[in-house]
């Protein structure tokens, strides 16, 4: 029943009292990893490790001295978070087999909060690209590709095989701390957003997925993508939880000098029951090609709530919009190109067998060690700067982003509190569709409605909104002004109780004990 609650209420409350210990709670969460071990959502799992943390965790619930509501809590990471002791591979044949002499800061603040590590979670290598397919470890699967919605919808007569044929991709890149979480194997989990890659998965996988305004939250330890949006993202099952983790993980860090100064107080969110003061502002721009007429129908639904609610609801324009998938492939692949040039074959991670030459050594080892969409970004990156492309590219794509974030700027000064969008175009599709496009064109078409709040440095959260014609998650998006969290986060609260989203009924079969279902709301608050 654990894993059924909430954090900060529920669970914590149960692990005081004694009704449940950190050790069985570790346990539970450990077999359920390896009970759904198909969906792949873990690239590594620290069993000794886990269990040692709970361990200590227990001793102090003994001593009436836990250190936070996260105490024994289980908790599992992206595998681009550097992690001590622990393998962190990026998902590639680069990083395979290295392990980090020191933890990422937001992976040190969780553990200094008494957290309990289960393990690393998948991902596209590198964290390119927007299915959590193109990783060496293998895809991700969508655990509401086992569920009884999905089953009863889509594959009412449908013949095993084709069960297995139909499963559905997570979204990426943090596809494997979506899967984690959706499946019950974790109360919280890290991802990373660089254009929309915590969001995107949560609203496939019906989670979660909190973006926080860049500089809120270190990212020392965080394996770089592209340093001017790279954001540690955090996925949960409600929005209760996702405050608390923020809290635990906000605030300044002398190893970042891109995080902020002051001190970050975390908070409680509050019970809002009058939204009359409220602001809604729709983007005509996100009416994007490609939207399905399910996600609109969801978004005009979600429109009218706020209004019969007594909210204020405007059509804004972020006429930059359009723009900014361009120039987001611009400026993210030149920094990518940077960032990929320390995977060099001497310090760390995979070194060629070619002896040649120094150069022959490196040419050989980035081609071993990158996939086709890694070495495709930083060819693409280092074309936009070279010296004659340099003005032509890259300068005016910071230009442009500028742009992109005044937009963002003027329609919050105009009153607006919070925008309201689609997270995603369609809900899930099967990975056999999904894997018929390449990486660029299928990134390039899923961060369409999520990169912008990077390119502004803005806070994004999706929250899981209802169940599409084939029962699969679909999500809707807010985003808030600059460190103004606690505003996002209760107006995403307030929205999250009045749609009641539908938990997931996963039916998995297990080899001692048939068939275990979960079916009621599951956090850890």
């Amino acid at each position: 029943a654990a894993l059924k609650e909430g954090l900060r209420f529920q669970v914590s409350a149960v692990l005081k009292e004694g009704r449940v210990t950190p050790t069985e709670l570790c346990q539970r969460c450990l077999a359920l990893i390896k009970s759904t071990k198909f969906l792949n959502a873990y690239i590594t799992v620290a069993e000794e490790t886990a269990l040692k943390q709970a361990e200590e965790s227990e001793k102090r619930y003994r001593r009436g001295q836990p250190l936070g509501v996260l105490d024994g809590i289980p908790v599992a990471v992206k595998d681009n978070f550097n992690t001590a002791g622990i393998e962190t591979t990026c998902a590639s044949n680069m990083l395979k087999g290295y392990i980090s002499p020191y933890n990422a800061t937001v992976v040190q603040k969780l553990l200094d909060q008494g957290a309990v590590l289960l393990g690393k979670t998948n991902l596209d290598e590198f964290a390119m690209g927007s299915g959590s397919t193109d990783g060496v470890f293998g895809p991700v699967r969508n655990p509401w590709s086992y569920s009884r919605q999905y089953k009863e919808k889509s594959l009412p007569k449908s013949h095993p095989a084709d069960e297995e044929s139909n499963w559905v991709i997570t979204g990426g890149s943090s596809g494997g701390s979506a899967a984690a979480v959706s499946s019950f194997t974790c109360f919280a989990a890290l991802g990373s957003d660089t254009g929309g890659s915590t969001r995107n998965p949560a609203a496939h996988c019906g989670v979660v997925g909190l973006k926080p305004t860049y500089g809120l939250i270190s990212r020392h330890g965080l394996i770089p993508l592209v340093n001017s949006m790279d954001v540690p993202g955090i996925l949960t099952r409600c929005v209760d939880d996702a405050a608390v983790v923020l809290g635990s993980l906000a605030g300044h860090d002398p190893k970042d000098s891109t995080t902020i100064q002051d001190d970050f107080k975390p908070f409680e969110l509050p019970d809002l029951t009058d939204v009359s003061k409220l602001s809604i502002g729709i983007p005509k721009e996100y009416h994007a090609p490609g939207l399905s007429s399910e996600i609109l129908a969801f978004w005009s639904k979600a429109t009218d709530l706020f209004k019969n609610a007594g909210a204020k609801v405007i059509e804004v324009s972020l006429p930059h919009t359009r723009y900014s998938i361009v120039c987001y492939h611009v400026l993210c692949t030149a920094e990518v190109a940077s960032n990929m040039a320390r995977f060099d074959g001497l310090e760390y991670g995979h070194r060629s067998d070619m002896n040649k030459s120094t150069e022959s050594m490196y040419a050989a080892t980035r081609r071993e060690g990158f996939n086709d969409v890694v070495r495709g970004r930083i060819l693409s990156g280092n074309y936009f700067l070279l010296k004659q492309n340099y003005e032509n590219y890259f300068i005016k794509a910071q230009k442009v982003r500028r742009l992109i974030a005044n937009d963002f700027v003027k329609v919050f000064r105009s009153g607006v509190d919070i925008l309201l969008t689609p997270t995603t175009l369609s809900d899930a599709v099967p990975y056999t569709e999904f894997i018929k496009e390449d990486n660029r064109t299928r990134s390039a078409q899923d961060d369409i409605l999520t990169q912008a709040a990077n390119m502004a440095g803005l806070p994004a959260i999706n929250v899981p909104t209802g169940l599409s014609e084939r029962g699969l998650p679909v999500g809707l998006q807010f985003i808030g002004q600059s460190f103004q969290e606690k505003q996002l986060l209760t107006v995403a609260k307030w929205f999250e109780k009045q749609v009641k989203f539908p938990m997931i009924q996963l039916e998995v079969k297990r080899n001692d004990h048939g068939a275990f279902q979960h079916q009621k709301s599951a956090s850890f608050l």
